[in-house]
């Protein structure tokens, strides 16, 4: 099989949920992210340098949506998402006390075998949120 081409990194992270106002007051009111792009589909979300958060309405998304540059595949996911935000070590303290301050209850929290620690919470449509400080993964390590 031939070597494929080099990737930049992941561009988009999406979640679905039923009500895109409780997704926001979470992602921006709780979260702190920066919603760039609200439409009755989707709202967008920078997660850092060149990372979009994308949470879409459930069910808006299933068929093709035809625009003046192409047309962009249906999609759809069914029950929870998960995905993690990268934060550092010397952050899980207030991460921990700014989600309890914020009335979300930490689902789970785990230290892994390299020695990195992960914070579980659910947003409002039950998509797992992780929190994940270094190390993890062997490309995550500091």
């Amino acid at each position: 099989m031939p070597t494929p081409p080099p990737l930049q990194g992941i561009l988009e992270t999406a979640v679905y949920v039923d009500d895109l106002d409780k997704a926001h007051a979470f992602y921006a009111g709780v979260v702190g992210l920066e919603r760039m792009l609200e439409t009755d589909r989707l709202y967008a979300y920078d997660t850092g340098p060149g990372e979009t958060l994308l949470v879409f309405a459930r069910g808006q998304t299933i068929e093709d949506t035809v625009t003046d540059g192409g047309v962009i595949p249906g999609h759809h996911s069914e029950g929870p998402g998960h995905f993690a935000f990268r934060i550092a070590a010397d952050q899980l303290d207030p991460w921990r006390a700014h989600l309890a301050a914020s009335g979300v209850a930490l689902r789970s929290e785990v230290t892994w075998p390299a020695g990195g620690t992960s914070l579980y919470v659910d947003d409002p449509d039950g998509n797992v949120v992780e929190f994940a400080a270094p190390p993890l993964w062997a490309n995550f390590m500091g």
